[in-house]
């Protein structure tokens, strides 16, 4: 039996496959003060549902996967270890000067940002390597010995150690974390060159000093999560997700905590390409996760998750840059919690403020004062009050009926419907909003594209997103409540390996290439080797960060082929550059040399032969059909269709406006929409009226 749960702001999602491969759901309230209950929460109401104890149910389970936003809430809220920072001589503002850029150039009244590590817990160590790896200063051993002593006055609990030019020669690091060591056994060290190989500084510099500043928090977390799942009886794999869309043990997330930065985010993409890929072969997939705190969205094009180094926690300029590869998600303030007001100026706001799960929307009944999308959907009879997480939960729709009354339909003149339908409308443009960064304006067209639907709150306005980007298909998945719980049973052990050797192709030395090449996947190798027996599908994955000559950025282009056998290979090489190229700007300049930065190698395999399973039928659920008064910005009141997800046949088309349920969703199809189920239980939905085409 696997488990894999997904820890989010509101829900701690869990998804159960059990021996026969048959998939349960569960949903349980996250706890920001002790996370880990909440998954202990979630796996009770799965016991509870095979009426079975948790230690009997959990000695069941050979593997629990684990997606968590812990490591990145505590850089949002500052609770991060007390870290200093070591770095060349002469070089201590490298947090401070940032890379340039600004969110608002001509806004003077924004103060410059605070450096990730302050200059105070700055300390420069005498030594320089030459961007060639030749030592120009030896390290000052005894200089660093008397920092040592400045570091425990400083009462310091983890170092950063950024060293320039150190991807050219790590002798200096390694023999400051050494010298640490001796000094400060129980403080932890990231190297940046261990870390993140990369020719910029910065971003090396301030991966290094958030991997650093995290290690003693998901030490204790997620030492934390083995030992109270061990004692409730769990003996199996505890496997944490990344932010590259992988998973590995928990003890190599210890040691690096800043893979995890968005490991729950980064699991949608792989389930909605999955489920995309199912449903419209070789189009464009947009994924998009709906959960109680915010909208994230991510792309597939050419059947490939990208990846960034651009992953800023916080706002863009303003917050810190991870300068880590990461799955490239876009996050807005937008979900099913986000709070709706009125502003000063008698304008409606809808987030990115969020009520969270403490206390959650007013029509939770935990002491929420203020609206969100959640009541605007109960008030318009999107949301059945009596049917929430399957009947689990209670809603008071009179509360948040009388709520945005109070804060929004009085102030702006209107009826409590029209208020709802209000915010719904707000929510959906800024979602949309979203989806236009990551489509529009990077030169897709979202006509060609597929949407898929994931979060508990998806269903509620998907279709109106869809319609308002023209998206012809929407794709709501059956595990589409928990999409990144999901891509949990989906995802890979992987790890990553990187190089950085500068190369350009008008002087390429094929014998060096290949020799990069052969290093990256010997590494490759053996990680796989140690999977040998328990694992499925190894393969090993090449790619090269490259730009054209004299360009400033790189893009990331995957590799065919494993080494250089002749001219032909380097010109297969110049091609997939310009492919890449042409597909993100819309250009190619073949006419230009081609400066080839970085070497990756990415090795990965399954866990399981398969994939994943499906979902159980609830019994209860095919007794819910009829029909319900609903509302609809522009339309006003109608009767729509309540259908049971489980109930719908197999390519069946159905007509909206309906309301298609599940214990963990509910799909709002409106009128001239159609629908219909796919064979593998998604549920499909065609804002072009044009089920004959499906």
């Amino acid at each position: 039996m696997r488990l894999a749960c997904d820890t989010g702001g509101t829900f701690t999602d869990l998804i159960v496959e059990d021996e026969s491969g048959q998939l349960g759901m569960y949903k349980a309230s996250t706890t920001p003060a002790d996370p880990v209950q909440g998954v202990i929460d979630a796996l009770k109401l799965a016991a509870d549902d095979e009426g079975v104890s948790l230690g009997d149910y959990l000695a069941r389970a050979d593997s629990f996967i684990h997606g968590t936003t812990h490591a990145i809430n505590a850089v949002v809220t500052g609770r991060t270890a007390r870290t200093a920072l070591l770095t060349t001589q002469g070089h201590p503002d490298v947090l401070v000067l940032r890379e340039g850029g600004r969110a608002e150039p001509f806004n003077f009244t924004i103060a410059y940002p605070e450096p990730y590590i302050p200059r105070a817990l700055t300390y420069e160590v005498p030594e320089r390597i030459s961007a060639d790896g030749k030592i120009v200063r030896p390290l000052d051993e005894t200089a660093l010995v008397a920092t040592c002593a400045k570091l425990r006055e400083a009462e310091v609990e983890a170092v950063a150690v950024a060293l320039l030019w150190s991807v050219a020669n790590d002798a200096h690091e390694q023999r400051v974390r050494e010298i640490l060591r001796q000094h400060l056994p129980a403080v932890p060290v990231t190297l940046s060159s261990e870390l993140n190989p990369t020719i910029r500084e910065f971003r090396r510099a301030s991966s290094a000093a958030i991997d650093a500043s995290l290690k003693p928090l998901m030490a204790s977390y997620l030492g934390s999560l083995s030992r109270r799942l061990k004692d409730a009886g769990f003996m199996g794999r505890l496997l944490v997700l990344t932010s590259q869309g992988g998973m590995v043990d928990a003890n190599e997330i210890a040691a690096s905590p800043i893979r995890a930065i968005n490991s729950g985010p980064s699991l949608a993409p792989i389930a909605g390409k999955y489920f995309g890929e199912l449903t419209k072969p070789g189009a464009d997939i947009v994924v998009a996760d709906t959960g109680g705190t915010t909208y994230d969205v991510s792309l597939v094009r050419g059947g490939r998750i990208p990846l960034t180094r651009d992953a800023w926690i916080g706002q863009p300029f303003r917050g810190h840059l991870t300068g880590f590869p990461s799955v490239d998600v876009q996050s807005v303030g937008a979900g099913g919690g986000s709070i709706a007001h009125v502003d000063k100026g008698g304008l409606l706001r809808v987030g990115p403020q969020s009520a969270g799960s403490t206390p959650g929307p007013v029509c939770y009944a935990r002491g929420g004062t203020e609206p969100t999308l959640t009541d605007a959907c109960l008030a318009l009879g999107y949301v059945d009050p009596d049917y929430f997480l399957g009947g689990k939960m209670w809603l008071d729709r009179e509360a948040a009926c009388q709520a945005i009354k109070d804060k929004v339909a009085d102030p702006l003149g209107m009826s409590v419907e029209e208020a709802a339908a209000a915010i719904v409308t707000l929510a959906t443009e800024n979602m949309a909003s979203a989806i236009a960064d990551i489509t529009v304006n990077q030169g897709i067209d979202p006509r060609h594209s597929v949407l898929i639907g994931g979060g508990g709150a998806a269903g509620l306005n998907s279709i109106f997103i869809a319609r308002r980007m023209n998206i012809p298909r929407l794709v709501i998945p059956e595990v589409g409540a928990a999409l990144s719980a999901a891509g949990a049973l989906m995802s890979e052990l992987a790890a990553d390996y990187r190089a950085v050797e500068y190369m350009v192709t008008t002087n390429f030395d094929m014998a060096r290439a290949n020799k990069i090449l052969r290093g990256l996947q010997r590494k490759g190798e053996a990680f796989l080797a140690e999977t040998a027996g328990v694992s499925f599908a190894p393969q090993i994955e090449l790619s090269l960060e490259a730009r054209y000559e004299q360009q400033v950025w790189e893009i990331e282009v995957p590799l065919s082929f494993d080494h250089f056998s002749s001219e032909a290979d380097i010109k297969k090489l110049a091609e997939a550059v310009h492919q890449s190229h042409e597909r993100i700007f819309a250009f190619r300049d073949e006419g230009s040399a081609i400066e080839i930065i970085g070497w990756s190698a990415r090795a990965s395999c399954r866990v399981h032969e398969h994939i994943i399973g499906r979902m159980k039928p609830h019994a209860k659920e095919a007794e819910r059909a009829g029909t319900r008064r609903v509302y609809f910005g522009g339309s006003g009141f109608c009767d729509a269709a309540v259908v049971p997800f489980s109930a719908l046949a197999v390519d069946r088309i159905h007509n909206g406006p309906a309301l298609i349920e599940s214990p963990f969703s509910s799909v709002v199809a409106d009128p001239g929409s159609v629908f219909w189920r796919t064979i593998d239980g998604s549920l499909v939905i065609d804002i072009a009226a044009q089920g004959a085409d499906a």
